[in-house]
């Protein structure tokens, strides 16, 4: 991915922290997912295995899409904190942003198994 398209989805992110159309951390993003109100997940590719292997699995279940950034820091500094290992998107306008921007960037890991 390049640095351009990580820094536009990074602002989006912290855009939707302070809007309250995002949450953050494994736990919320999964408490998300399982209500049925989580849109997009952002995982970082260097999240810890046990993070991954709890909240991976499920979003694939729900057919939930996910992006991967680079790392936890990264992810961290767009919503204010040091390390993050993900952010759930629960604003449908804000996710098919962040979407439209990931699909711009040629590089960018996507997944997804609902049609984006």
């Amino acid at each position: 991915m390049t640095s351009a398209v990580q820094r536009r989805i990074q602002r989006l992110i912290g855009l939707g922290v302070r809007s309250r159309g995002a949450v953050i951390g494994v736990e919320q993003v999964r408490d998300a997912a399982k209500r049925d109100q989580l849109m997009l997940a952002v995982v970082a590719t260097d999240a810890s295995p046990h993070s991954r292997e709890k909240l991976l699995p499920l979003l694939r279940a729900r057919r939930i899409s996910f992006i991967e950034l680079p790392s936890a820091a990264d992810l961290g500094a767009a919503v204010g904190r040091e390390q993050v290992a993900a952010v759930g998107i629960v604003d449908r306008q804000l996710a098919k942003g962040i979407r439209e921007v990931a699909r711009s960037g040629s590089s960018m890991v996507e997944s997804s198994q609902e049609g984006l």
